[in-house]
């Protein structure tokens, strides 16, 4: 039975092996579709895309939305005024003097949010705090670059401050040609011609600058020293590079638009209100704190001179009588703010909507969340949620008066739309579902080391002016393909109450978003601590995170401390592992009775295994007694998992600082990248077994989990013990495959812990008894320990108790002693 049992799992991963093998070999690869204008809003089937075609400067731009038969029903007459261009503004900095945790990107189109970039310093140091830990590339900046109509180039739109192009003197409105000795064309090409270079390497670019706007444009070149990349926290599903799957939607964050205008709403599974301009589409005025229209540059702060001043960009849209007719409404106003102080993780919004007719209005609007969340590292990742349907890369996490914490998973509200795309939006409350249920205390995305949420202004406890609050997939559900439904774009809207609004008023609303770690000294001022979630070993992940962050406040780094943790931790429990090494030589002096009980019962497995165990009793031997030590690191093997899949602060400690090989503890080790050559059920994203980067840490790991079951194990007494040694083997094997993708972290864990393993078994061996522990020498068959079993507390009190009481004799009085006499 066991033969045939091997002989059907050896054939049938040969079947599967040969049959993937053959399907990479023979079938053919799917077209490769060349970049293009069109095509920079990549991997979507955005329906702005789509629109944007008949124009190049919409083809460029058109990116930030999903929607685009909102403006079908355009009208004839728009303000004079108003542009179709986008400009782009940036609040905040990466230079480390700003005192700037973030740069933000903001676009006129839809006054959204384009991107947010972590810019926060080590302390005492000029490194990055949270870096893109999938890259490790050098970092020119953020260009929202467009592909030039008159030159091959493209051309930039926005600099942020303090990046390395900021600092290069790159200006907006450059037309960037070369980077690196390669030319540039479309902006993919920006960072394919960084692949091979490194942060801190001075590299030159070639730019077309024109002095004025009637000027021949002139070659000049700019050297530029790189940087680190920071983490873009929130960003276009387009710029998600190798990470990014098929199926996602480009669209921008924090979009904002009409939800009702009089008695004309947006119907169910729509963007906007059909007949009715989108303000999301259009292209708003951009004003900074003091007035002043700006143009792709950095945004003043309010209050020269002050060094904890916010920074402040207010974006306008109005809204004719004839862009509303066909919801019979007149002119309206929205207004949007931004504002960033320094040193925070907060971004203060402002949103107003005023009504500028003559008549009273009904007026609601709706306020899209971020989406474009980081979901780094989303195919090696392990993130989970209380929810039992597991979690995706990104989830909604919301809190409420009435429902206290809860989680949807990207995975439900993906298998929600393909099984009802008609109604594939899950209403998280809605008008009719009660007062505190609609009172919001934070809704956002979580990812698995970062958040972003919207949070009620500091002076209020929680959102109480929103009349429904409904997630959704901001994707194509067809299109998401199997195995990648972890990578799920999700995002969440808003929908105000609706008010009546007398000529001139307006209805207004202030709230936070917070964009930062999940670190629990961030979070927990803002009441987001619940999101930091580790499972059901969460005191032993949370206590191994506080003795991993003591050690390496003391040792400096984090690999040494994790060897130094195992090292306490198998020295602990020494008294164990003496044991069970007692255990195994026990086990080896009785493998020769096993063997002949094994033969006596050849064909009568249950008499066989009555047989065994009845010699064990016999004998007082233990065969569970060895695997104490194994039951014992089993907490502690989840709690590290967890904790290096949870706890911000182990996030990209690297092994060595001398190398880029393990630049993460938390992820694989990543030793080279396979994926251009490997097949793709083996090395893709998600679909493979293994992923796309080999990693040595898992080899070294089976390697040595292989070399114990050698030196350690018994030999085999019979077939069926030969034929366990050998699943045992293929076991191990099958392990190294679904450990392969774990944190480097835990393999140096492993690693330690075997040769520790090792060493500690050649060294107890040294220090056991050199005698027989068994007399198995048989008088009438029946095995024997040699030597008397000591007696244990409880037998001696028992023996005591149960002792007979001798009677002493009483002395006879009359009679003499018998005294000898003398001769």
């Amino acid at each position: 039975m066991e033969r045939r049992l091997f002989t059907f799992i050896i054939t049938s991963t040969a079947f599967f092996f040969v049959y993937f093998t053959l399907r990479s070999m023979l079938l053919p690869e799917p077209p490769k579709v060349e970049p293009n204008a069109a095509a920079e809003v990549a991997e979507m089937d955005d329906p702005a895309a789509e629109d944007a075609e008949s124009t190049e400067d919409s083809s460029e731009n058109a990116s930030e939305t999903d929607v685009a038969d909102a403006n079908d029903a355009a009208v004839d007459v728009v303000p004079s005024d108003r542009t179709e261009t986008p400009t782009w503004v940036t609040l905040g900095s990466m230079d480390p003097t700003s005192g700037h945790r973030m740069l933000i990107t903001l676009t006129s189109r839809g006054g959204a949010v384009e991107r947010i970039e972590l810019t926060e310093r080590e302390p005492n140091s000029t490194d990055l705090k949270y870096r893109r830990v999938d890259i490790r590339t050098g970092y020119l900046g953020y260009f929202a670059a467009t592909s030039d109509s008159e030159f091959d180039g493209v051309t930039v739109n926005v600099v942020g401050p303090g990046t390395p192009a900021d600092v290069a003197g790159v200006k907006v409105g450059d037309i960037i040609t070369m980077v690196n000795g390669k030319p540039i064309v479309y902006r993919e090409d920006i960072n394919a011609s960084l692949l091979k270079t490194k942060p801190g390497k001075t590299i030159e670019m070639t730019v077309l600058r024109k002095e004025d706007p009637n000027s021949e444009p002139t070659e000049v070149t700019i050297s530029v020293k790189l940087g680190e990349h920071p983490l873009d926290l929130i960003r276009l599903a387009r710029d998600g590079g190798d990470d990014q799957v098929k199926g996602n939607l480009t669209r921008l964050s924090c979009l904002m638009t009409l939800s009702q205008v009089n008695r004309k709403k947006i119907e169910i599974g729509k963007q906007s209100i059909e007949g009715v301009a989108d303000p999301a589409e259009m292209v708003w005025s951009v004003q900074t704190a003091d007035g002043v229209a700006v143009d792709g540059v950095a945004v003043d702060g309010v209050g020269e001179g002050s060094q904890d001043a916010a920074e402040q960009v207010t974006f306008k849209l109005n809204l004719t009588a004839a862009e509303l007719a066909k919801a019979k409404g007149q002119a309206v106003e929205l207004t949007r703010t931004y504002r960033l102080p320094k040193s925070s993780y907060v971004v203060d919004m402002d949103v107003e909507v005023r009504n500028r007719g003559d008549q009273p209005q009904d007026l609601a609007y709706r306020l899209a969340g971020p989406n474009g969340v980081t979901m780094e590292g989303w195919w090696y990742s392990n993130k989970i949620t209380p929810n039992w349907g597991g979690a995706a890369a990104r989830d909604i996490a919301y809190k409420t008066a009435a429902d206290g914490r809860q989680f949807i998973s990207g995975y439900s509200l993906l298998k929600r739309a393909k099984k009802t795309p008609e109604d594939a939006d899950q209403t998280i409350f809605a008008p009719d579902t009660g007062e505190k249920s609609q009172a919001l205390k934070y809704i956002g995305i979580d990812a698995q080391y970062f958040v972003a949420a919207y949070l009620p202004p500091e002076s209020d406890e929680f959102l109480n002016t929103f009349a429904r609050a409904t997630a959704e997939i901001v994707a194509d559900s067809d299109a998401i393909e199997r195995h990648r439904e972890r990578a799920v774009n999700v995002s969440f809207y808003l929908n105000s109450e609706t008010a009546t609004l007398a000529p001139d008023e307006a209805i207004r609303q202030n709230l936070r978003m917070f964009v930062g770690p999940k670190d629990p000294e961030v979070v927990a001022p803002y009441g987001l601590g619940e999101v930091i979630y580790y499972g059901w070993f969460s005191y032993f992940a949370n206590l191994l995170a506080g003795l991993l962050h003591f050690l390496a406040s003391v040792i400096g780094n984090y690999a040494i401390s994790i060897i130094v943790l195992t090292v306490l931790v198998r020295g602990a429990m020494f008294p164990l592992s003496r044991k069970a090494a007692v255990n195994a030589q026990r086990m080896q002096e009785l493998a020769p009775e096993l063997k002949k009980i094994s033969e006596q019962y050849k064909d009568d497995m249950e008499g066989r295994m009555k047989a065994q165990r009845e010699l064990q009793a016999r004998v007082g031997f233990n065969p569970m007694a060895g695997c104490l030590p194994m039951f014992f690191q089993l907490p502690i093997f989840i709690g590290l998992y967890r904790a290096l899949s949870v706890d911000i602060e182990l996030r990209q400690k690297t092994l060595s600082s001398m190398t880029n090989w393990a630049s993460n503890l938390a992820g694989p080790d990543m030793l080279t990248y396979w994926g251009d050559w490997m097949w793709d059920y083996l090395s893709g994203r998600g679909t493979g077994w293994l992923g796309p980067y080999f990693n040595i840490l898992p080899v070294i790991v089976v390697g040595l989990f292989l070399l114990q079951q050698k030196l350690f194990m018994p030999p085999a007494t019979d077939e069926q013990t030969a034929m366990t040694q050998k699943m045992m083997n293929i076991m191990t094997l099958m392990m190294g495959l679904f450990f392969f993708r774990v944190p480097a972290g835990l393999c140096l864990y492993f690693i330690t812990s075997s040769l520790w393993g090792i060493c500690e078994r050649v060294l107890v061996k040294k220090t056991l008894p050199k005698g027989k522990h068994f007399d198995l020498s048989t008088v009438d068959g029946t095995v024997v320990a040699s030597g008397k079993k000591k007696p244990t507390l409880a037998e001696r009190i028992r023996d005591q108790v149960n002792k007979p009481e001798v009677k002493a004799e009483r002395p006879n009085k009359r009679r003499r002693p018998d005294i000898k006499k003398k001769k």
